[in-house]
């Protein structure tokens, strides 16, 4: 239910609330050990990455497809 109190509405503030009481439940990371996470986790999974290995052409689904034809 929402209505108009004056020139803030009681839906605005309750969806502030609720958000800012959202936040201050998550767990804080300092960015440069979220950084250094990130960069390990990278490292870590490079050797799948497809980008990185390429994909080849046996497994690739977006390759051109053969047209055959008989002569």
């Amino acid at each position: 239910m929402c209505y108009q109190n004056g020139s803030v509405s009681y839906c605005l503030l309750k969806k502030c609330y609720l958000q800012l009481w959202l936040e201050a439940g998550l767990n804080c990371v300092k960015v440069s050990q979220a950084a250094a996470d990130l960069k390990q986790f990278c490292l870590q999974n490079a050797q799948h990455d497809p980008l990185l290995t390429g994909v080849s052409s046996s497994t690739n689904p977006f390759r051109p497809q053969k047209v055959c034809s008989f002569l």
